[in-house]
């Protein structure tokens, strides 16, 4: 058994060399044995010759019967299937290797809809593939496409080309070193630093895919897209040019200098179609309001604009946390409004302010040109400030309005079962704060007046309060914390990067 299956291994390759080595034919309307070489046939007058289903023609040829090979001079043309043809002045094939060297000033060669450009093309008809060189231009349905070296395979209809590879048409030009290019699912494949412009936007990748046909990208590395005073970086992106619509995942940047603002995250999804952007994953929204930075974080943040591009509305859900110099919050959900400049925390917000702390079932803010004009605090209101280690200033009630004046506070009221909580202070001969007393009680409201350092400066009471006068020591427990009490400053932000901690 073993003896007829080498036999059988050995029949099977004499019969492919036979088949690989088969002869030449030829036709021509002269011809005569080269003097210097009778293994050689000099052929002229519509040479014609053929080869296991390829058809070659030329003005004159020569024909090595003993190389089985055929060299072709003048308008030569070689047919390599119904739908393949390569065009040029001087023609080199190798029967034996089936390979094809075809020279001229621009040798053609045409696939269907697809035309390949250059001064030398190498085909290996067992690959179906076409090689050059020194310069090659394509062309398939409008694309152009340009490199110094390459190949094209005709069966799969794609093109592999590198060295200052240009792929263009009449809505984007692509730039990159090697790039894999099909001319049937018209997608381009790229793997080294690349751009794509298009009428709407710039692209880079060092990584990914474009399609010529919808102007869809993907990017798995470096990626990075421009778009009407948008930029977005990040590791992955998926982008629809069409739709200005992106997908980004991983270490997300997005800027829009037209809004002064900056986002970071883990996801990002914009669409200009539907005027949105979504940020998840350690976001993160930077406002530059004037030169003044407003950092947001929460696990979501939503971004709304107009067709315009201005954005009009910023939500952030949970998790909640903003650092400004000049104030900080934290709440479960925030909600701010471009066109009235209004902010609105919700869940358990609080505020801080220099030396206070508000809270709220509902704290609403509200900003002009020169900074806070108005802090609406709604229900279950309470304002802090530490006095020392255990002392603390205290304001309760139903609802309560902090006043601004170019920016700064300059009274608060507080309305509805107010209580207060206010210590007094004198300076001694040193200059030093001395507690000096403790005024407690209750009315319908009370306002508290602030001095230009934003310090407690006069306190006023309305409708009959009722308020009494302690000395320091002597202050009852129920006055010393009100219902509700929370001192939350090891949660305050005290920098930027302080509002990721939770």
């Amino acid at each position: 058994m073993k003896q007829i299956a080498v036999m059988i291994c050995l029949l099977l390759g004499v019969a492919g060399a036979a088949e690989a080595q088969r002869l030449i034919e030829y036709q021509a309307g002269m011809g005569s044995r080269d003097p210097k070489n009778g293994d050689v046939w000099i052929l002229y007058h519509h040479v014609r010759a053929t080869h296991d289903g390829i058809i070659l023609e030329a003005d004159s040829a020569h024909y090595d019967t003993r190389q089985n090979s055929f060299t072709a001079f003048r308008n030569v043309n070689i047919q390599i299937t119904d739908t393949t043809f390569i065009y040029g002045d001087r023609l080199y094939y190798d029967g034996n290797s089936r390979v094809v060297d075809i020279w001229a000033d621009t040798v053609v060669l045409l696939d269907g809809a697809t035309q390949l450009l250059a001064n030398h093309l190498t085909y290996d008809r067992n690959r179906a593939t076409a090689y050059y060189t020194e310069w090659g231009y394509g062309d398939s349905e409008g694309r152009n496409l340009y490199s110094q070296q390459g190949q094209y395979n005709s069966d799969l209809k794609q093109f592999y080309v590198y060295h200052d590879v240009q792929l263009w048409d009449s809505t984007m030009s692509l730039f990159t070193d090697t790039l894999l290019y099909n001319t049937e699912t018209e997608l381009a494949h790229f793997e080294s630093p690349t751009r794509i412009y298009t009428d709407s936007a710039t692209l880079y990748s060092s990584l990914g895919e474009y399609n010529t046909a919808s102007g869809n990208a993907i990017s798995y590395r470096h990626s990075r897209v421009q778009s009407k005073g948008r930029m977005i970086d990040c590791d992955t992106l998926l982008y629809e040019d069409a739709s200005d619509y992106g997908q980004a995942i991983g270490h997300v940047v997005l800027h829009d200098s037209a809004n002064d603002l900056t986002c970071t995250g883990l996801y990002c999804e914009t669409s200009q179609a539907d005027r949105y952007t979504l940020l998840t994953g350690e976001a993160l929204a930077l406002f530059v309001d004037e030169g003044d930075s407003l950092f947001l974080h929460a696990d979501t943040i939503y971004v709304t604009n107009d067709t315009a591009r201005q954005v009009q509305t910023v939500r952030a859900a949970h998790h909640v946390k903003a650092f400004r110099h000049d104030a900080q919050a934290m709440c479960d959900s925030a909600f701010y409004s471009a066109v009235d400049s209004t902010l609105w925390l919700h869940g358990e917000p609080t505020l801080w302010q220099d030396h206070y702390q508000c809270t709220a079932d509902t704290i609403e803010l509200r900003f002009d040109s020169s900074g806070t004009r108005r802090v609406y605090l709604r229900s279950k209101v309470m304002a802090l400030q530490q006095v020392d280690r255990e002392k603390f200033n205290q304001l309760k009630g139903n609802q309560g309005v902090i006043y601004f004046v170019n920016g700064e506070p300059r009274y608060a009221d507080i309305v509805g079962n107010a209580m207060m909580v206010f210590y007094i202070t004198e300076q001694d001969s040193a200059g030093k704060d001395c507690l000096m007393g403790c005024n407690a009680g209750l009315g319908s409201s009370i306002r508290i007046y602030v001095d230009t350092t934003r310090q407690p400066e006069r306190v006023v009471t309305h409708d009959n309060p009722d308020m009494k006068t302690y000395p320091v020591g002597e202050v009852p427990d129920e006055w010393r914390r009100l219902k509700g009490f929370q001192w939350l400053s090891a949660r305050r932000p005290r920098g930027p990067k302080e509002v990721f901690l939770w």
